[in-house]
């Protein structure tokens, strides 16, 4: 089992503080969602667990290694992180930017193999991008772009892939097939993090709930030991209304305090 972990986080941007003695473990086969209002440190605390943003105090640490130690392509061998927007300057087909994800799975001169070619596919397959390999990148809507970079992510084979919002720009249809994949990821070992306003789909997919607030984890423990209303009265100053779909699973429907 692997174990990616924040213990003490502070990270601080521009003189400001952003994230406050954060301590998160994250182990294999873990579905976690990290939900807070816009502002609170998803997005921060999926930087610094990758390393891209490093921490001022405390560490973040893979199986115990510093992941400061460690290069970078180590790290992206074993932690995919998929940004919420993410630019692309070049005019790169889908298929070239599919097999950048395997990159750091061998060196910079090595033919493809047929290991690289099976992972490929596979993840073309999972993100359903199949027909848009012999696009540019630079000609796809929001919502088809975003499904490449997750399908590049998920090349690499990694043990713990971040996501920032991912289904943020996605038709209903793709986004359930992104959190559905999410879910058999982590039935086949993979530790899954999710950064989302999507408390719906936390309900539905999460196996852990992690509430941040100010830059500090609030609350971590299973979705029902999080998202109560009491909870999300006090954080996201709104009413919340817990109810059953007719498939048994929770639905939320929020109203403002003042109606």
């Amino acid at each position: 089992m692997s174990v990616l972990e924040i213990t003490g986080g502070v990270v601080r941007r521009g003189g400001r503080l952003i994230l406050d003695h954060v301590s998160l473990q994250v182990e294999s086969g873990v579905f976690l969602a990290l939900v807070g209002p816009n502002g609170s440190g998803k997005s921060s605390l999926l930087r610094a667990l990758t390393g891209i943003w490093p921490t001022a105090e405390g560490a973040v640490t893979l199986d115990g290694e510093a992941i400061s130690g460690m290069t970078r392509r180590d790290v992206a061998r074993r932690i995919a992180f998929v940004p919420q927007d993410t630019r692309m300057d070049f005019a790169f087909t889908v298929a070239e930017i599919v097999a950048m994800g395997r990159h750091p799975r061998r060196g910079r001169f090595d033919r493809e193999t047929v290991k690289d070619r099976e992972a490929i596919e596979q993840a073309v397959a999972c993100c359903d991008v199949a027909h848009l390999l012999d696009r540019t990148v630079n000609t796809l809507s929001g919502g088809e772009r975003q499904r490449v970079v997750i399908a590049r992510s998920l090349a690499v084979c990694p043990e713990f892939i971040l996501l920032d919002e991912p289904t943020a720009n996605l038709d209903i249809e793709h986004a359930i097939q992104i959190l559905d994949l999410c879910d058999s990821l982590t039935r086949a070992g993979t530790a899954v993090v999710l950064a989302t306003h999507d408390l719906n789909a936390v309900a539905r997919h999460a196996t852990r709930v992690a509430l941040i607030d100010s830059g500090r984890i609030a609350h971590e423990s299973s979705f029902d030991g999080v998202l109560t209303p009491q909870v999300l009265e006090q954080v996201f100053r709104v009413r919340a209304e817990l109810l059953a779909s007719a498939s048994g699973h929770s639905i939320f429907v929020f109203h403002r305090k003042d109606t």
